[in-house]
């Protein structure tokens, strides 16, 4: 049984003021494995005195000093890539070969970027005809509230936690109290790694206390976010009054747009990835598959036969593609949007319910079929609102304007998948969609230096590269006039 502490000022501390506790579930067994905290308010106010505390001496050292620590961080990731991610595995589900071989070493790609990212930083300069001369500087901002969920746990807390150091800024962090195992190890990590007492601290608890508290602290200026649209909006309502700087990260209802002359075969694998990866617990996967319907026939059998393959079953199984769900909570979610489809009067051509003969040791788990929806009207809530688990909608149509018009109908823009073997065709299709990310033969293919996040309801705001870097820092111009 794990303890999990909060990190303050370096140290791993208990919560200021009183002792009680969370229990963190396994989803594949139902068993409890650890206990974590349940943060306070006063907990979140010391742990940002500590931050505001240790910001002069942070923002004051040299880039290159500041990427050195996270270049140490990064190592020690690596170092307990197969901790971290059976720590993973144990408190969110997803098969282990998937946190051991994609998701942990990304979070280490995440420091590494971030330290070398900001030794490359440039100020712009203009020169105004003999007058004088304009230069921008770009300076942090202060603490910086980093508020990560549970699906990604690592990967996104490093995505937030990277870049707000890397610039200068000091940190209070909040991971998901549903999935904190790895971030806890990790701020373990942290201290071995030599960064100064207060620069990088972690407050664990509910997100109705913890983030709240965080969100509307008068000393905490800048709040990056990924989660539920419902919770982004009322971070919005609470610090837009409060002119601080949010970056909101939210849902998705993603189109999958299967044109008549995509090579099916090919994009296969990877379509049904893109659909049931992590259980469909990515923000980014796809719900909406759009078919045209000369390939509707082609389409619905491969890709079945595909879904029909995929083995649900015990995440430490390295045969296993998908694990259980994360919380007996999200399955009881998922399953009443199963039965709101079927209301709706959308026909199941596979899934809907719980898989039978599971392994003995994951036979109380949270699993649920990857399931497939047709017939279903484009109105219909099951098109309309996120899931966020293995379901997916098939939708037919006749024109490539209507699949734009399909891709677009609905209150999310987080992204979209199009394939195609015309070039031109995605072009023309991908400046149409109200999307914030489009890929075009291809899903999840990320590079670091590229802008992350979504349009409409899902979200404020981009991360990743440059957007990052500027985000998290305040842009100061100065002007000096020439004598005379």
């Amino acid at each position: 049984m794990i303890e999990i502490s909060n990190l303050r000022s370096g140290q791993m501390l208990e919560p200021s003021t009183h002792v009680e506790r969370m229990p963190v579930i396994n989803p594949a067994t139902a068993e409890i494995i650890a206990t974590v905290p349940v943060g306070t308010a006063e907990d979140v106010d010391l742990a940002v005195v500590a931050a505001r505390e240790a910001f002069p001496i942070w923002s004051g050292l040299p880039a290159s000093e500041r990427a050195a620590c996270l270049h140490r961080l990064a190592d020690l990731v690596d170092a307990n890539v197969d901790e971290l991610a059976r720590l993973e595995t144990d408190d969110n589900g997803k098969p282990l070969a998937l946190a051991r071989d994609l998701e942990i070493p990304r979070a280490a790609s995440n420091l590494r970027f971030f330290a070398g990212a900001i030794l490359h930083t440039k100020s712009e300069a203009y020169d105004l005809g003999g007058m004088g001369l304009s230069y921008s500087l770009h300076r942090p901002r202060g603490v910086a509230a980093c508020i990560s969920p549970w699906n990604l746990p690592l990967y996104l807390f490093t995505w937030k936690v990277a870049p707000a150091l890397a610039t200068g800024n000091t940190v209070v962090a909040k991971p998901s109290e549903v999935t904190p195992l790895s971030a806890f190890r990790f701020s373990q990590l942290a201290t071995d790694a030599g960064f100064p007492p207060g620069v990088f601290n972690v407050v664990h608890g509910r997100g109705d206390v913890v983030g709240q508290r965080l969100v509307e602290h008068p000393d905490v200026p800048t709040i990056t976010f990924t989660g539920g649209t419902s919770t982004g909006a009322r971070i919005a309502a609470t610090a837009g009054p409060m002119f601080k700087r949010t970056s909101l990260e939210l849902g998705g209802k993603n189109a999958v747009v299967i044109c008549e002359d995509a090579d099916l075969e090919a994009a296969m694998p990877t379509i049904v990835r893109s659909c049931f990866q992590n259980q469909g617990e990515i923000c980014t996967c796809g719900s909406r598959i759009l078919v045209h319907r000369d390939r509707m026939k082609a389409f619905v059998s491969r890709f079945l036969d595909s879904v029909a393959g995929l083995k649900v079953g015990d995440p430490l199984d390295a045969e296993t593609d998908m694990g259980p769900l994360v919380s007996a909570d999200h399955r009881d979610k998922v399953e009443a949007a199963i039965a709101r489809g079927k209301a709706e009067g959308g026909t199941l051509a596979c899934g809907g319910g719980r898989p039978t003969h599971l392994p003995d040791r994951v036979k109380d788990g949270f699993f649920l079929e990857p399931t497939v929806f047709m017939g279903l009207d484009q109105d219909s809530r099951t098109n309309q609102e996120e899931i966020f688990g293995p379901v997916v909608t098939i939708q037919g149509y006749d024109s490539h304007g209507e699949a734009v018009d399909r891709a677009n109908a609905t209150p999310y823009g987080l992204a979209c998948s199009i394939w195609t073997r015309d070039l031109e065709r995605a072009h023309r299709m991908a400046a149409r969609i109200e999307s914030g990310m489009t890929w075009v033969n291809a899903w999840m293919l990320r590079d670091l230096r590229t802008p992350f996040g979504g349009m409409k309801q899902s979200g404020v705001g981009r991360e990743g590269g440059e957007e990052a870097l500027r985000f998290f820092t305040e842009t100061r111009s100065i002007t000096i006039a020439h004598p005379g």
